[in-house]
């Protein structure tokens, strides 16, 4: 088949809109919290909405993909995050926020089913290890962007001036006064009719999934689900993912909170370097797993992430606004290690067994919940505590792991 330079580009267009959507809910809560006066767990349901929906449609989504095709599903998917970023931009208050997250999250699952195989196929077999690599690092320059981009908006919307920037004009004309962070869900909602109107008018090339890339049949979820490696890798998943978004959700609150930093400033980029430096771990880590076994790897970045999260709860604000991204670079390495050591720890039905463990994203709905629960009772700082939990676990894997194959390194290069 025909490889497509402008297939590849189109796809990596899609993984920085999913990043864009996806790690802005870190520095708008505490907006929430302010504008909609509700507690940490009303504000930890905003992750919640997302992530659980993000989490439960993973698997069916391939089964939507196989039926469908990878163009009607992506359509399908930018229509309903459109419909849930209009519901909010139009009507901005608290439930309806929880509603537009969910379709948003359920969206950004079915996306990311659909558009690894369209990867594969349109930028050649080949190709798509640094294809791959490459879609993370856009993923991860979306993840630094979109704080960046929510803090511009919000502190130039706030002040009245004479500028001719069309794009201020404009949301001051659609976002409600005293709630200017509102405008980055009709950013979402034009950014989101580009990529509708681009995959309209594409042509998609035929894909014919492998078997790691097909939803698989019932029986083999109920085969793969007796297996113990499943269900603690499912598990190393969920928490990885609650450590994350438990980590990322909070950081803002937590400076403003305890160190009186201003969200829109310092804690929007505060959580943007959260990103950025998970990005920039992502590159360290691949020359770490050529050179050491991926468990040992583990092991060290799970103690250098306990490490920053202890300086970032218990250190000074200056401490504590470096340590927090710090978190990030330590967990850059930690969901592409799990999963292949997952992946790799079963012999069979690879496929569905990668959908199992992609609902294990809804820790990232879960554990920032459990967050703000604790967060009321005892206070944000005591909350976050429970992160030593997750990342514990995470650090665990790197005991227990039995891979049927290691990931090779120089040192086993070599010994062939």
């Amino acid at each position: 088949m025909k490889r497509s330079k402008y297939m590849v580009g189109l796809v990596l267009a899609t993984f920085f809109v999913i990043s864009f959507l996806t790690n802005i809910l870190g520095p708008i809560i505490p907006d929430i919290i302010k504008s909609f006066h509700v507690s940490l767990t009303a504000a930890a349901l905003l992750p919640f909405s997302f992530f659980i929906a993000y989490g439960v449609l993973s698997v069916p989504a391939g089964f939507l993909v196989e039926s469908w095709g990878e163009k009607k599903v992506m359509l399908v998917s930018f229509a309903v995050a459109l419909a849930g970023a209009l519901f909010f931009a139009l009507l901005p208050v608290f439930r309806v926020s929880i509603v537009s997250l969910f379709l948003i999250g359920g969206s950004m699952a079915a996306l990311q089913v659909a558009i690894n195989p369209l990867l594969r196929v349109a930028g050649g077999e080949e190709h798509f290890a640094f294809n791959s690599a490459f879609a993370q690092l856009i993923f991860g320059s979306a993840s630094f962007v979109s704080p960046q981009v929510y803090s511009y908006v919000v502190l130039h919307l706030g002040v009245l001036s004479n500028e001719k920037n069309f794009l201020l004009l404009i949301l001051r004309r659609l976002v409600p006064v005293g709630l200017p962070w509102v405008s980055m869900y009709w950013i979402f909602a034009a950014v989101i009719i580009m990529m509708l109107i681009a995959l309209w008018v594409s042509r998609f090339p035929q894909v014919t999934h492998t078997e790691e890339e097909q939803a698989g049949a019932i029986k083999m979820y109920t085969y793969l689900l007796r297996k113990p490696a499943v269900l603690l890798f499912f598990a190393s998943v969920f928490m990885y993912v609650g450590s994350e978004q438990g980590t990322a959700d909070w950081i803002s609150q937590f400076l403003a909170q305890y160190h009186g930093y201003d969200p829109h400033t310092t804690g929007a980029t505060a959580v943007a370097w959260f990103w950025g430096l998970m990005t920039a771990g992502c590159a360290v880590g691949m020359l770490l797993l050529k050179l050491f076994d991926s468990r040992k790897v583990l092991l060290g970045f799970s103690l250098g992430a306990l490490t920053s999260l202890t300086v970032a709860l218990f250190g000074p604000g200056p401490a504590a606004k470096l340590a927090f991204p710090g978190v990030g670079f330590c967990a850059s390495v930690m969901w592409p290690i799990i999963i292949s050591l997952g992946l790799n720890s079963v012999a069979e039905y690879h496929g569905p067994l990668a959908g199992i463990l992609c609902v294990g994203i809804m820790g990232g709905a879960v554990v920032p919940l459990i967050i703000g629960r604790i967060g009321d009772a005892l206070g944000l700082r005591t909350g976050m505590i429970f992160l030593y939990l997750t990342f514990g676990w995470v650090l665990s894997v790197s005991f227990w792991a039995r891979p049927l194959v290691a990931n090779l390194t120089l040192r086993n290069r070599k010994a062939q």
